[in-house]
């Protein structure tokens, strides 16, 4: 329960952040866009292939992390030039105010970065978390206990029936009859009956 309140408030935290931070870089992406030649609807859409790419890129890595694949070389390059994009942008917009202006405008970028890497971190971490009972579960099979009477078979049927009928003739009571140890191999009678011989011969 504990750790589950820490990703949700961890996870609404980013959140926060990453919306105040997107619409700060989105205005300082606007206004850059709308100085140097582009204005009206272009203006405004611009700035959004840049966050889209990073997005895009996102996801493709987030599922190819997923599925356990090889992350695909293009969306890499994607993401890195996404993010690049994204704080030159806001680098440029505050280049007007000096160095430090530069720095202040780059903050929002920065921030909008880190917090959608930082989300896509606890994605992945929930995804192999829920991942982890469902392979505990079907392993379980592989562990169980033969059932009790039946020997577990460790090479072929033939050394199963073999293991079976000896046990059989130093226990208590008849041993087993061929019909019964061919039932409980799935193997033919006959071959049953050849494996008897030998032993009563040995």
């Amino acid at each position: 329960m504990a750790d589950r309140l820490t990703r949700i408030t961890t996870a609404l935290a980013v959140g926060i952040v990453a919306v105040i931070a997107a619409v700060i870089s989105y205005r300082h992406a606007y206004e850059l866009v709308r100085t140097h030649g582009e204005t009206g609807f272009t203006a405004r859409l611009v700035p959004f292939t840049v966050d889209g790419l990073i997005w895009a890129a996102s996801m493709v890595i987030l599922d190819a992390s997923r599925r356990k694949q090889r992350v695909p070389t293009l969306a890499k390059w994607s993401l890195a030039v996404g993010i690049v994009a994204t704080i030159g942008a806001n680098v440029a917009h505050g280049l007007n105010h000096g160095p430090t202006g530069a720095l202040v405008s780059a903050w929002p970028a920065l921030a909008l970065v880190g917090s959608f890497e930082l989300l896509m971190t606890l994605t992945r971490n929930a995804a192999s978390q829920a991942r982890t009972p469902e392979q505990a579960q079907s392993a379980e099979p592989a562990l169980m206990e033969p059932e009790p009477g039946h020997t577990k078979v460790e090479h072929n049927p033939e050394q199963a029936v073999l293991a079976d009928y000896v046990a059989s003739l130093n226990g208590p009571g008849k041993p087993l009859s061929q019909r019964a140890l061919a039932e409980r191999h799935g193997i033919d009678r006959r071959k049953v009956k050849q494996i008897i011989t030998t032993v009563a011969q040995t």
